[in-house]
Order: C-alpha cells, then structure tokens, then sequence
C-alpha cells in the first residue's frame, strides 16, 4: 500500500482520489488497457458543469 501511495505522490497525483477511483473500476476494466489506470496515465475524471 505504502509504494501505491508514493508512486501516485511521486506522479503528482491525489492518491486517494486515484486509489478509489482504481477500485471502482477495476472490475469492468478490460485487462489490456490496465496500463490506463496507473498513477503516471491516469487523468482524474472531468467534472462536468450543470446546466443552470
């Protein structure tokens, strides 16, 4: 756990957001796009705005 967290510090990204957002997708994530969700190519999801 400790070498995920300071892998995603080191890439300049939220471990925690990453590491909840992993988990969640982990399951219907197709294996040959794994690469899609480690910290050094992982984007956190676009927010989007509400129509007002």
């Amino acid at each position: 756990m400790a070498t995920l967290i300071t892998t995603a510090k080191l890439n300049a990204v939220d471990p925690q957001a990453w590491l909840a957002e992993v988990l969640a997708r982990l399951p219907a994530h197709p294996a040959r796009r794994i690469d899609e969700l480690l910290p050094w190519t992982w984007a956190p999801p676009q927010q989007t705005e509400s129509a007002a």
